[in-house]
């Protein structure tokens, strides 16, 4: 069973196939998942874990690790591209996420002038202002939509919401145009006896559509690279990922391919 991945706050630095040397922020509890999306190939495995006993790091709690692991790499002399916010769940859910970003910012231009911050966000608090001014202040602001077709989105990526649907979640993000960068996970198989497949050439035009909308910096597609709750899915080769990217370049939108 695929479980939790990371069992402290600040973890890394670890080599992040899209992001270089990154050193980890996990906002959610070390010994639990907290996320609004349930997503079937999500890494961390599948909310019904539990969220563990430990809760959410505080703000100070985050600052001071952080400024610890910061500063020690500093005496090492140790080589940092990028401070990210991942982890065991969608870390915009903190409470005090904005205040994390504003300390985070500090302690970088302090200690490592260089690195870019980025946020790894499943984009179901876009409806959040301080949120979004949060995530207006990092380097990369980096965005989920696995699917522009809600009935898909909701297979893949299983939010907690009802309500929440591809629709709403595009014109949020167009809210950021070139001031972000939109991830989509690409891959097929089952589900509860559901077929799922966000390659098929209905999908990919809508992805099309949504990516022309919201007008991204970049738009990064991969597929899986590790174990997944749902055991049933197929990884997409990266030569289907350059096919299907190469349609998205033909209409003018920068793709990352990993």
């Amino acid at each position: 069973m695929v479980t939790i991945l990371f069992h402290s706050t600040i973890f890394g630095p670890i080599h992040s196939r899209r992001l270089g040397t990154s050193l980890g922020v996990n906002l959610s509890p070390i010994d639990g998942k907290v996320c609004s999306f349930d997503c079937i190939y999500c890494e961390a495995g599948y909310n019904s874990q539990g969220a563990g006993k430990a809760g959410l790091p505080s703000r100070e709690e985050v600052a001071r690790l952080l400024e610890e692991k910061l500063k020690s790499m500093v005496a090492n002399g140790e080589n940092l591209d990028v401070i990210t916010f991942s982890g065991n769940g969608e870390p915009t859910i903190h409470p005090q996420f904005p205040e994390i970003i504003d300390d985070t910012i500090a302690l970088r231009n302090q200690y490592f002038p260089n690195v870019k911050i980025s946020v790894l966000c499943n984009s179901t608090r876009l409806g959040d202002e301080s949120v979004v001014k949060a995530l207006f202040k990092v380097d990369n602001n980096i965005l989920k939509l696995d699917s522009a077709i809600t009935s898909t989105m909701r297979l893949i990526d299983q939010p907690n919401s009802p309500t929440f649907t591809s629709e709403q979640v595009v014109e949020q993000i167009a809210r950021f145009g070139n001031q972000c960068i939109v991830q989509t996970m690409m891959l097929r198989g089952w589900h509860d006896g559901c077929r799922i497949d966000n390659t098929t050439t209905e999908e990919v035009e809508a992805l099309l559509n949504a990516y022309k909308r919201i007008n991204p910096a970049e738009v990064m597609l991969y597929s899986i690279d590790r174990k997944t709750p749902e055991e049933n899915l197929e990884k997409v080769s990266i030569e289907e990922l350059n096919s299907i990217a190469e349609t998205f370049r033909a209409a003018g939108i920068k793709v990352q391919v990993n």
